[in-house]
């Protein structure tokens, strides 16, 4: 395997953490004023994510800087040619931010209701835009022959764009009300195991028809050949069903592990129909951007992979061990009590 190609490979990995664990981040955020009755069940659902909420963020931060250091080609004509998408999901990440520091400043009814819904549709708008957007990288986009975006914001917006985002909203509600059923306890618990059971099956019916659909738009948009696109949709597609099969057996642990999986096949789908472009030109299939053109210098590549292989076996340790630290159930111990 070449630098080039192991670097694109690192960027999928990245992708595949931050939609994994920011999923179920996004997914109890849309799910706080439809799950939780009351204030103190909202809190504690909030608290289900609270102390590792940001820490997820840092696989965005990762992938950005990583794209910009492997692959500044690719980084210039995206981040020019999506801005405005990447504004939105800025602000609507600045409000979810904002929704946690300033909830909880003030017993006033009004306002913890404001915060609880701004958490809502920023974790709504950002995971619907980012389903939008890394999906038209493979749909395809303006792009001249000199490797710049010459469309606007409406040019992200096509039919499998849209449903792309649609899709990925409903995989990660589903997603975080599994996850929901693993930290919570009681009612709510119960309540959150009701409400997985009834998006499971439309979750797995709309996440198993984007992955088909991807790998369709693949074969259409980007002279992709079956396989390998159709392997890591196969499997998505099968964690979604058995996702659904685990959620009605009750055995809510197996069932988070394949919501898991499908997210994770979803972002390895899109990414293996992708390669070996970064981004597909809808104005001329020639003008596309392909790993090799747009990436670094070898030496540079070298280099970066010497602070990858240190640095990111580091996070995933930290990581892991603030997960193992907050492992237990939230509110267990006020229904111990009751």
């Amino acid at each position: 395997m070449d630098l080039e190609t192991f670097w694109f490979c690192l960027i999928v990995v990245v992708w595949a953490m931050y939609f994994l664990l920011e999923g179920f981040d996004f997914g109890v955020g849309m799910l706080l004023p439809f799950v939780p009755r009351s204030d103190e069940e909202r809190s504690t659902a909030l608290r289900t994510i609270g102390p590792v909420w940001d820490g997820n963020e840092v696989w965005l931060v990762i992938a950005g800087g990583a794209t910009f250091a492997a692959f500044p080609a690719w980084y210039a004509t995206m981040f020019s040619g999506f801005y405005l998408a990447l504004l939105l999901i800025l602000v609507f990440l600045i409000v979810r931010v904002c929704s946690f520091e300033w909830r909880s400043k003030s017993e006033t009814p009004g306002w913890r209701s404001t915060w609880t819904w701004a958490n809502t549709i920023g974790s709504f708008g950002a995971s619907l835009l980012w389903g939008v957007g890394l999906s038209s990288l493979v749909y395809g986009t303006p792009i001249n022959a000199d490797g710049d975006f010459t469309g606007n914001l409406l040019d992200l917006f096509s039919p499998y764009s849209v449903f792309a985002g649609i899709a990925v909203v409903a995989l990660f509600a589903f997603h975080g009300a599994t996850f929901l059923t693993l930290r919570t306890a009681g009612q709510l618990c119960d309540r959150a195991e009701a409400f997985a059971r009834r998006l499971a099956i439309p979750a797995a019916l709309l996440g198993a028809a984007y992955l088909a659909w991807t790998v369709v738009v693949a074969m259409d948009r980007n002279d992709k050949d079956l396989f390998p696109p159709a392997i890591p949709a196969a499997v998505g597609i099968a964690a979604l069903a058995l996702a659904v099969v685990f959620m009605f057996s009750r055995s809510n642990g197996r069932a988070f592990a394949m919501t898991a999986l499908g997210t994770i096949s979803l972002v390895a789908t899109l990414f293996v129909s992708l390669y070996p472009r970064v981004m597909v030109s809808s104005t001329s299939f020639e003008n596309s951007l392909t790993v090799d053109d747009a990436a670094s210098s070898h030496y540079a590549l070298q280099v970066m992979s010497v602070v990858a292989l240190i640095f990111v076996p580091l996070v995933l340790l930290y990581q892991g061990w603030t997960y193992y630290v907050f492992r237990h159930r939230v509110g267990a111990e006020r229904e111990a009590a009751v």
